[in-house]
């Protein structure tokens, strides 16, 4: 099996863990009791799980990267974007060695398997599913994943690139699945929240914090009173009051946000041709995101 450079481990160690460390809207915690669930992949029963390893078929070698991980599954990235889900036990032996020679061995628990983190895995087949027999990382990158995990130098180099890359996407908008809209409204000419638009938009900040990797795009609305200009400026107004509530009052991190849009009296949920109309499109619409490519990870 041919290995990562060192070079290469070191670049998507940093590039993996930039889209994925802690606080980012990639982010998965060791702590995660959801599955990771890949289309096409079962997920296996757990008595499928509790067999003795050394007595299962032998499976591949995967070396990749750690790209998510749950509380008893990995997803490995490799060098040519291949994605491959492995499960975990407690039977799972997981070491680290140092030096050129791989000396030095050191056992480790779960906790060690971090996100960005590179590993070679030995697998068994279990059912459908694969199964670690062993993973193998080196302890100077676990150092280096530790480092960012845990927020020093490289972490603020992180969250800096994790806000660009969120920021670059909102133009690709049709690769996210939109997991609820919230709907906060406004008075004519106004961009002053109402007590219920604030509670509702902490309520929708909490519902997306319990969803893996989800993000928040908010898109402000005018009803037809006035010229483009003023409507245009108007929803841009509404959009930001909105987001800085959200940031401000609710705890959402602004890394965790896509760029917020006004959109002016585009997509009308009503007829402008009457009151009650017009009164539900002055709105700013709060959308919860997750990327279908990481959807139910």
């Amino acid at each position: 099996m041919n290995s990562l450079s060192r070079n290469s481990k070191a670049s998507i160690l940093l590039a993996t863990v930039a889209l994925l460390a802690p606080g980012s809207a990639f982010a998965q915690s060791a702590d995660d009791r959801s599955d990771i669930i890949v289309t096409g992949q079962q997920e296996a029963e757990a008595a499928s799980l509790a067999v003795n390893l050394s007595e299962a078929p032998e499976g591949p070698e995967v070396e990749g990267i750690i790209s998510a991980r749950s509380a008893d599954r990995l997803q490995i990235t490799a060098d040519d974007g291949t994605r491959t889900v492995i499960a975990f036990t407690d039977a799972t032996e997981i070491k680290a060695t140092k030096g050129l020679l791989g000396l030095g061995r050191k056992a480790l628990g779960s906790e060690a398997l971090l996100n960005g983190l590179p590993v070679s895995v030995d697998t068994v087949q279990v059912g459908s599913e694969l199964v670690a027999s062993k993973i193998n990382l080196r302890n100077s990158d676990l150092k280096t994943a530790n480092m960012i995990h845990n927020g020093t130098a490289q972490g603020f180099a992180e969250q800096t690139a994790a806000t660009e890359a969120l920021r670059s996407r909102v133009s690709d908008i049709d690769q996210y699945n939109v997991k609820g809209t919230t709907n906060v409204h406004f008075d004519t000419g106004k961009a002053v929240l109402s007590a219920r638009g604030k509670a509702d938009l902490c309520a929708t900040a909490a519902a997306a914090e319990e969803m893996n990797n989800a993000l928040l795009l908010v898109v402000g609305y005018t009803d037809s009173t006035g010229d483009y200009e003023y409507n245009q400026q108007l929803s841009e107004k509404r959009a930001s009051r909105v987001v800085n509530y959200i940031q401000q009052n609710c705890g959402w991190k602004p890394y965790r946000m896509l760029t917020p849009t006004g959109m002016s009296e585009a997509d009308p949920l009503d007829s402008n041709d009457t009151a009650s109309g017009k009164a539900q499109n002055r709105r700013v619409a709060v959308n919860i995101l997750v990327s279908k490519g990481l959807d139910g990870l």
